[in-house]
């Protein structure tokens, strides 16, 4: 497993829905935005100028144990590991300030495709820059 990696998200009112607390598929986008932090959008990019590859979520899993609320400020904490030659398996957890468990568990399957949407093995050197962080 990787290094675990940090993303701050700001709660804001329009990720809520009418009683204040974030609308399920909003954890979606945070757990996206906190995976391209752990690579960077620069090597994302040249991932598909150079090599022709990019990621695709294969399978998404979520649990949720407690609301989070409009304006919190949550710590998105992200790592993963290799399952063989394409597949990467992503544990994020939501953390609310000074909480004792995550309110939100999501295990996402990505797999690497090239531009034909074929299962491509992942570049070593890739794979290298995503564990170094």
């Amino acid at each position: 497993m990787s290094k675990i990696f940090h993303h701050p998200v700001q709660i804001y009112y329009e990720d809520t829905d009418h009683s204040g607390v974030v609308y399920h598929p909003n954890f979606l986008k945070y757990f996206e935005r906190a995976r391209e932090h752990v690579l960077g959008s620069d090597k994302l990019a040249q991932l598909w100028n150079d090599y022709g590859l990019g990621f695709a979520v294969y399978k998404a899993n979520m649990t949720f144990q407690d609301g989070v609320e409009f304006a919190e400020i949550c710590d998105i904490r992200t790592s993963f590991e290799l399952d063989g030659k394409y597949k990467t398996l992503w544990r994020q957890e939501v953390w609310q300030k000074g909480a004792s468990r995550p309110a939100v568990i999501g295990d996402i399957e990505m797999v690497c495709l090239d531009k034909e949407k074929r299962l491509h093995p992942l570049p070593e050197d890739v794979l290298k820059a995503m564990l170094a962080g």
